[in-house]
């Protein structure tokens, strides 16, 4: 008796544990996505720097090494021939894989047999002004080439991005045009590039953890981050506030990040940048293929991003935990995010659930009236803790274009993210979510 007691409460520590690692995973996704994004803007405006020679011979002088690594650098690019820049415009939608890889320690390669533990299959539509990113828990039960039954981010430690982007192909049925990889030191060196990062620490950290050299010791206040403590901050979880303190300072950061990279010191900065692309993020893209994707994230809208991970649920195959993807909910995320169904919703038959913290309560009957007034019906007005808030939708009629016109008649919902679950955790039997945290 008591070990059949012992084994289910095992298994479910086993549940709670694989459900906080989906939502770290969804979490730093989305950093991993907005950081991609940033430094394709950081590649973009230099490659339009530097092809100005009087513009870098102003700001750095005539005859300085800064002014000489960064034509130089130019020349190459141009003496590599025309091929690589008359590719045809990112005008049709392109299905790019993002990947962020781990390390096997001090002095291996930093892209060989290495694992994919952030997987973002993201598809860009500049003609839509919209990128949709779906998010592959690292631990998807997948077939692999020649190596069988095995979690998905494995196939990079096998077989490298040519076995990982099959892999992911035929897991999906899709086609993956580009990928982009990041290794984990990108923050790292970022940081210490820009000479740190000013974040106000909201409160005192001390984290040791030996066995993955993380420790973490940081004051409150207003600090100036460099790249080790900016790993920690962003990794930093041991508190009351779990994952709502984690994503609260992973945006926080990203503000900071984005302000620094605004200054004018940061121009000095540039050849650094460029090293760090270098070193740390590795693609087939080129370079005129990454200006037009910041171009193209530079258009965005506040609803122009929608993310999804793809559903499924935990389970334990003897000391290995995998998570079992939902053949049709899989297909539908993929239906929706990569080809992009886009179905016309009957307002009479949707029907919406609000969830709230407890400072939003007076904010959420407003909302539910707001709905109830347009012909929704509400079906759960439920105070809870969540991470941050978000515009969930569950059924595929609550499209992006659904939400955007919802948006525009709704002030509330303005600057909250959209996000696709087929899989209704929240309101049961409500076709969206509206989650509405401090």
């Amino acid at each position: 008796m008591s070990s059949k007691y012992d084994e289910k409460e095992e298994y479910t520590s086993f549940l709670e544990h694989i459900k906080e690692e989906r939502n770290d995973s969804s979490n730093f996704a989305k950093s991993l996505l907005s950081f991609v994004l940033g430094m394709c803007c950081v590649l973009a405006f230099t490659f339009w720097f530097i092809n100005h020679e009087n513009l870098v011979k102003a700001v750095f002088g005539e005859d300085s090494p800064i002014t000489k690594e960064l034509l130089g650098w130019a020349d190459s690019i141009q003496n590599r021939g025309r091929t690589s820049f008359n590719l045809p415009t990112f005008g049709r939608p392109k299905n790019i894989l993002l990947l962020g890889v781990d390390s096997n320690g001090e002095g291996t390669d930093k892209w060989e047999g290495t694992r994919t533990d952030t997987i973002i299959l993201m598809n860009v539509d500049p003609g839509e002004h919209s990128i949709n990113a779906i998010s592959i828990p690292r631990d998807s039960k997948v077939y692999i080439d020649d190596h069988g039954i095995n979690k998905i981010n494995s196939a990079h430690a096998f077989g490298g991005i040519k076995l990982c982007k099959k892999t992911i192909e035929d897991t999906l049925g899709v086609r993956v045009d580009k990928y982009i990889m990041v290794h984990d030191d990108a923050v790292k060196d970022v940081v210490d590039a820009l000479g740190g990062v000013p974040i106000y620490v909201e409160k005192r950290m001390n984290y040791d953890d030996y066995a993955g050299k993380l420790h973490i010791h940081l004051n409150k206040g207003m600090n100036v981050l460099n790249g080790t403590q900016a790993v920690g901050y962003l990794r930093f979880r041991h508190d009351g506030l779990g994952d709502i303190g984690r994503t609260q300072r992973q945006q926080w950061f990203l503000k900071g990040l984005i302000d620094t990279l605004k200054t004018p010191q940061a121009l000095s900065k540039l050849p650094e940048l460029l090293n760090v692309a270098r070193e740390d993020i590795k693609t087939d893209m080129s370079v005129y293929e990454l200006s037009q994707l910041a171009n193209a994230a530079r258009g965005l809208s506040d609803g122009g991003i929608q993310i999804a991970t793809l559903p499924g649920a935990p389970n334990k195959n003897g000391y290995i935990s995998y998570w079992i993807l939902d053949p049709e909910k899989v297909q539908d995320v993929v239906d929706r995010l990569i080809y992009r169904e886009d179905k016309t919703a009957d307002t009479n038959s949707i029907v919406a659930g609000i969830m709230y913290s407890s400072s939003k309560r007076s904010e959420a009957e407003d909302l539910k009236n707001q709905l109830t007034d347009m012909g929704y019906k509400v079906n759960c007005l439920e105070m809870e803790s969540l991470p941050h808030s978000q515009f969930i939708a569950h059924n595929n009629n609550v499209s992006n274009s659904f939400y955007n016109n919802l948006r525009k008649r709704i002030s509330t919902l303005e600057k909250i993210q959209y996000v696709y679950d087929p899989v209704r955790n929240y309101c049961v039997n409500s076709d969206f979510t509206i989650v509405l945290s401090n």
